[in-house]
């Protein structure tokens, strides 16, 4: 796919430093941003690319896919709703993360 900037450089990963949830997260500002509508997030950053693992870019849009919110009031709401979505589309790489996290139910 052809991104708008380098996946693994300054604007996407910095240069592979990192990975899916920091990705997105960084494209907010916690004090400015809020509430934040996915429909405009995504229609601004659909496109920008998500390094998920050493392998595997996606674009913003293809995590959004799994993001059932329509807003969020806050950024804790914002990188909680993030972390269900990525488990849920089966995005979230870190092995291990299960021991870490409940059930789906618990969010």
């Amino acid at each position: 796919m052809e991104w708008p900037h380098d996946p693994d450089g300054e604007q996407g990963s910095e240069g592979r430093r990192k990975y899916g949830h920091a990705v997105i997260a960084k494209k907010v500002n916690e004090d400015e941003d809020f509430p934040l509508d996915c429909d405009a997030f995504v229609s601004e950053y659909g496109d920008h690319p998500v390094r998920i693992d050493n392998k595997t870019v996606i674009s913003v849009a293809d995590v959004f896919e799994h993001v059932e919110e329509a807003e969020f009031a806050d950024f804790i709401e914002f990188h909680q709703a993030l972390g269900r979505a990525m488990r849920q589309g089966d995005l979230w790489s870190y092995e291990g993360a299960e021991e870490f996290v409940g059930t789906e139910s618990e969010a």
